[in-house]
């Protein structure tokens, strides 16, 4: 039975399950740091206040959790307990702007990669890059660690990575894609939205998951 109790009790263990506070999931997902404080589950008279649709999607796309998974937690099917930690090859992203640590279609290649695990939604060919600097603020810090998927599907309002042939990395949102460029937006209101044709493109990511 769907209940008040229930849907932030999926909340609260949806962030343990990928190692985070209720307030970093949040942040994570592109909100209010307070949004699900346990003092924002009732109103001042004490009446239940449920969390919007809008919320529960940008935290179960920003986790990278299914539906299903979520649902579970709320029927209890599924356990609190964090998902299996793997480790995936790491590189900073200034590193990752050098030669000879891609193949062609952004895959980790040569040596230099150190490993990190994480308990993240990440297949064989994924792996991590840390943020360094601030051009990825508010949404990533320095330190922070994104996971990337290259050969997934992408499409408008994601988050990628992009490679250019000049060796510039950088971390942006797809705002579209067609044979002859790409458009992204910028993460900091403080750098640009970039325009590139696709020439110029060595290859493009998917972000599946970041670190907090």
């Amino acid at each position: 039975m769907l209940s008040h109790d229930r849907v932030w009790a999926a909340i609260d263990a949806l962030a343990e399950r990928y190692s985070l506070s209720a307030s970093g999931l949040a942040r994570r997902a592109g909100l209010d740091s307070t949004a699900f404080n346990k003092s924002k589950r009732l109103s001042s008279d004490g009446r239940p206040r449920w969390p919007s649709t809008e919320s529960l999607a940008k935290i179960i796309e920003a986790t990278g959790a299914s539906l299903d998974e979520f649902t579970g937690l709320i029927e209890g099917r599924i356990a609190a307990a964090p998902t299996r930690r793997r480790s995936v090859p790491l590189l900073g992203f200034a590193q990752a702007g050098a030669g000879g640590f891609f193949d062609d279609a952004g895959f980790p290649a040569g040596q230099g990669w150190d490993l990190v695990e994480l308990p993240a939604q990440s297949t064989e060919s994924s792996y991590a890059l840390q943020v360094q600097g601030d051009s990825m603020l508010p949404l990533y810090r320095n330190g922070d660690v994104l996971i990337v998927e290259p050969g997934a599907a992408t499409r408008k309002g994601d988050r990628v990575v992009v490679k250019t042939t000049a060796g510039e990395v950088m971390a942006k949102v797809l705002e579209r894609q067609t044979v002859k460029s790409i458009s992204l937006v910028s993460l900091n209101p403080d750098h640009p939205d970039r325009d590139i044709p696709m020439r110029d493109v060595e290859w493009v990511a998917r972000i599946v998951w970041a670190s907090q």
